[in-house]
């Protein structure tokens, strides 16, 4: 299938799947599929978990491009490089995109599966897609109000409990330590991970509207007697697929 295909639907809704989570591209259903590796600008990603391709789906007759895992930080690359496929998704006529993502949970009332709206973000990953120039783009309303209300309405029509909190972006590859957590806690942080912060920022830049949906996959370190494993982060998102496949279909039908 070739690129022309997926980008001559048109679609102005995109969605990112992050690390597991690349299933609910299957459930919505797969009308044409490409890989990364035949779009000029965008690799995959090296972490199990991350499909590396782009899909056309459908939800009630509107086109919807969803792109099955990303790159990262740790992998080696800049602000720039990961964020090259929200730019060309831009250039496509994509005008807003929902970031995915498989997070540690932090806020005590959450429990692993849950999913949570994204409400603002921390980046404590120390760089910007946007270094090079004076970009100073307004990022008060980061997260878009309007679409995050039509994802609370339609978790409420499904009769899903969608937390809300702040999503913390480190650069890993390493897990959090204990006093780390702590000290998110303290700068009000409800869940944490490794990605998605830059892409928002890009997107926001471009003016696209962005929301975002954190799955969590664990609990953070220091919250419970246990370690951390990315084969458990991708095992708990194939799991819960289905309940962000159910979302989306109810959030993008309107």
């Amino acid at each position: 299938m070739s690129l022309s295909t997926l980008t001559a639907a048109c679609p102005e809704t995109a969605i990112v799947l992050g690390s597991g989570l690349g299933g609910v591209a299957d459930l919505l259903g797969v009308e044409a599929e490409v890989s990364y590796s035949e779009v000029p600008g965008w690799g995959a990603s090296s972490v199990p978990g991350h499909a590396g391709r782009l899909v056309l789906t459908r939800v009630a007759e509107h086109p919807i491009l969803i792109a099955q895992g990303r790159r990262h930080l740790y992998e080696g690359l800049t602000a720039r490089e990961i964020t090259a496929g929200i730019r060309l998704m831009h250039e496509w006529g994509v005008r807003r995109v929902l970031l995915t993502n498989a997070a540690g949970a932090i806020a005590p009332h959450f429990g692993v599966g849950d999913l949570m709206l994204i409400t603002d973000q921390l980046n404590l990953q120390g760089t910007s897609p946007l270094l090079g120039g004076p970009h100073f783009h307004d990022m008060s309303q980061l997260y878009d109000e309007g679409w995050r209300q039509s994802l609370l309405r339609a978790s409420g029509e499904v009769g899903m409990n969608l937390h809300q909190g702040v999503y913390a972006g480190l650069l890993g590859p390493q897990y959090e330590t204990p006093a780390e957590i702590r000290m998110l806690r303290v700068m009000g942080a409800d869940a944490v991970g490794m990605s998605t912060v830059a892409e928002a920022i890009q997107a926001r830049a471009l003016g696209m509207k962005v929301a975002g949906i954190s799955m969590l996959t664990n609990w953070a370190a220091g919250l419970k007697p246990q370690t951390l494993d990315h084969g458990e982060v991708v095992a708990v998102g194939q799991q819960s697929s289905q309940a962000l496949a159910t979302l989306l279909k109810a959030a993008l039908s309107c």
